[in-house]
């Protein structure tokens, strides 16, 4: 099975974190935080940061490591690495999902996320988000 190494951003604004619905694939339809591949011999961090500009037109902050996500998908095993960021720069401009909103913690199990990103919302749940 073919391992896929990724990096996630929970973004936060205002006591309210950022979702973004995948537009194309198998996944369509479902939520996520949003991110990407992490390219040999990059950081995760430094991914992110790439990743972010590239699919939502903004800089981010990285402010923290939450944890590492390990999850089996049918066909492949995904390694997840999340951290709680900000919007440094920019406006946030969907650029490759279909949609986004701006969810408050008590809102996030009303939504439809990916099985990987479900983790990380337990982790997120714990959070005292301050910004």
């Amino acid at each position: 099975m073919k391992t896929i190494h990724v990096a996630a951003a929970v973004i936060v604004d205002q006591g309210r974190i950022f979702t973004a619905c995948r537009g194309y694939g198998e996944f369509k339809g479902r939520w996520e935080f949003p991110g990407g591949k992490i390219e040999k011999d990059e950081k995760p961090e430094d991914a992110l940061q790439r990743e972010i500009k590239e699919e939502l037109a903004a800089d981010i902050a990285v402010d923290q490591f939450l944890g590492t996500v390990d999850y089996d998908y049918p066909d492949f095993h995904l390694t997840m690495e999340c951290y709680l960021c900000h919007v440094a720069g920019g406006t946030l401009t969907i650029l490759e999902h279909s949609a986004f909103r701006w969810v408050r913690k008590e809102e996030l199990e009303k939504v439809d996320w990916l099985p990987a990103d479900r983790i990380a919302v337990e982790w997120v749940k714990g959070l005292k988000i301050s910004r």
